[in-house]
């Protein structure tokens, strides 16, 4: 039995292993790559340290540019989407089984549909729309900004609309009906009985649906038509080749993970001491410590440390370093050169041609054409002396 749990714990051990290096190994790999000098991301051979493939990211107009366009559409996706799919939600908790069931079949099928499909819908539809109006193509019925966010909302408020739902099933009706028989108007109910139930789902929906706009690809490689947003400017700079700034823009994007991650556990625990009661007692009882476990304190501190490595990044200059394995590099393919000059030269007498290796003299070749393609074989040929009685003009 001993050996049989033994194994056991041996091949969980593994497995875990090999689950958690799947998952962060990429990330550990592109962390390191964006630290060394080399020109392509590799860990092997490490060249120098530098931090200048930050400037470099951040000097590529096109990605700033596509960020900028995303956030844009991000926040009115967020803008949209969320009322609509509060409004979806509340619709399905209101209606009967049958009209329930229809609804929210038609409100869940714009996410089955291919992205490709809902990008090419999108621009044909509104296209056709404004050209029926007898709209210019200045007009926002061809603008990629547009029709990227009227692309997005047909499919991410269905996304909102799920957080919603879910966090109604534990909504109790009967709070509202309460307000109503208090004399409280339906808006009022809404604001101050429904609307703080829901603010933890609309947290959760706004994060999701910002997210869900950022990252999309298919949709809107189609709808920005001639513009570009960071998802669609990263995988043109992944088409046309890779540098280490991509993984410098991956450091980022763990960096602010680990700190939004990291300041959102400091803000459940909180929650959950002042709801059991331990939020000034045992461990909190101390002003310091309660002070140091503050959402906003960690946050703050997380913030520093993020800039203050940010600022150091910034001093460090790898030029010395970088004009050595330059040099070294040279002096590389100097002795590299030279040993192959060597090596023809010693070659060079053994590839001599020899009496029975020589090129055959011209018009003795055994070629079946006659020598036609032997060289001299264009040459023009001597005039031929005249023959008598045949004088020439």
């Amino acid at each position: 039995m001993s050996a049989g749990v033994a194994g056991n714990r041996f091949v969980s051990v593994g497995y875990s292993l090999l689950f958690f290096g799947f998952l962060f190994a990429p990330l550990v790999i592109m962390t390191v790559t964006a630290f060394n000098s080399s020109s392509f991301p590799r860990i092997l051979p490490w060249e120098c340290f530098t931090t200048d493939w930050f400037g470099v990211l951040v000097r590529d107009r096109r990605l700033m540019e596509g960020l900028m366009t995303s956030a844009i559409i991000g926040v009115c996706v967020v803008a949209i989407s969320v009322p609509v799919g509060l409004a979806g939600a509340i619709a399905l908790s209101e209606v009967g089984p049958r009209v329930r069931a229809v609804l929210y079949t038609v409100l869940l099928v714009p996410i089955l549909i291919p992205g490709v499909v809902l990008g090419i819908s999108t621009i044909v539809f509104w296209g056709n729309l404004g050209r029926s109006a007898g709209a210019g193509y200045d007009t926002f019925f061809f603008n990629g900004k547009f029709l990227t966010i009227a692309g997005h909302v047909t499919f991410i408020a269905a996304y909102a609309m799920l957080i919603f739902s879910a966090r109604l099933q534990r909504f109790d009706p009967t709070l509202t009906e309460a307000a109503l028989d208090l004399g409280a108007t339906p808006g009022q109910a809404f604001r101050k009985v429904m609307l703080p139930f829901l603010r933890p789902a609309i947290a959760s929906a706004g994060f999701l649906t910002l997210l869900a706009s950022f990252e999309n690809y298919n949709t809107t490689v189609f709808t920005i038509l001639a513009g570009s947003t960071f998802t669609t400017a990263l995988a043109s700079k992944v088409r046309y080749g890779i540098d280490p700034s991509l993984s410098a823009l991956a450091v980022i994007i763990i960096a602010l993970t680990l700190i939004g991650a990291i300041t959102s556990e400091a803000f459940t625990r909180r929650r959950e001491a002042v709801l059991n009661g331990r939020a000034r007692s045992g461990l909190y009882a101390n002003p310091l410590v309660r002070s140091a476990v503050h959402p906003a304190t960690v946050g703050v501190l997380l913030i520093a440390v993020a800039s203050s490595a940010v600022w150091q990044g910034s001093q460090h200059d790898s030029g010395t370093c970088r004009e050595t394995m330059l040099q070294e590099k040279r002096a590389n393919q100097e002795r590299f050169l030279q040993e192959q000059q060597r090596r023809l030269r010693e070659a060079a007498p053994s590839r001599a041609p020899t009496p029975s290796t020589a090129p055959p003299a011209v018009g003795t070749n055994p070629s079946p054409f006659g020598g036609a393609f032997s060289s001299g074989s264009l040459a023009p040929s001597p005039a031929a002396p005249p023959r008598p009685g045949n004088p020439s003009p």
